[in-house]
């Protein structure tokens, strides 16, 4: 395939040869689209329209079916996300708690809320209904790693150290 019509500047050559691998793999399989769009954007991080757009012409599939499949599912962006997930508890003992101002501060420290990533892409911030961790409130995960007891200043401390 003509990949000069495809560029983007989070996708280089050697991510489209393994974008191609999997296309390759998964053709003419129906059903393939889910397969191949969750392991593109382990890939690039996210489904960019260009990517998206070449899927489903190397698939040979309608654009608006693929775009209709990674925009259905939570479990695709069509943003870029952060190295680092951050989640912060937004349940009734984390907010009592004062959760409120460790987004504020997040926010204020990276510039960014809720659903958005950190221009330097270092991280991405979730606001979640619960962690199951209400006991530890007001709690945060950072990636895999759960915090409890946090202030907006330990927070920032925590974020601190993830590069």
């Amino acid at each position: 395939m003509n990949l000069n019509k495809f560029q983007h500047p989070d996708i280089n050559d050697n991510m489209w040869n393994e974008i191609d691998k999997i296309i390759d793999f998964n053709r003419g399989d129906k059903g393939a689209v889910i397969t191949v769009l969750r392991k593109c954007q382990k890939i690039v991080g996210y489904l960019p329209v260009t990517l998206i757009d070449y899927i489903s012409l190397s698939l040979n599939l309608p654009a608006s079916e693929v775009f209709g499949v990674a925009t259905f599912y939570s479990l695709f962006s069509l943003k870029p996300k952060g190295k680092h997930t951050i989640k912060v508890c937004t349940g009734t003992a984390c907010y009592v708690k004062g959760t409120k101002e460790i987004i504020n501060r997040i926010d204020a420290e990276y510039g960014i809320k809720a659903g958005e990533t950190s221009k330097d892409r270092r991280f991405s911030l979730d606001c979640v209904r619960c962690l199951g961790a209400c006991g530890l409130a007001p709690a945060m995960v950072i990636d895999d790693k759960t915090y409890g007891g946090l202030t907006p200043d330990k927070a920032i401390e925590k974020l601190q150290e993830y590069n």
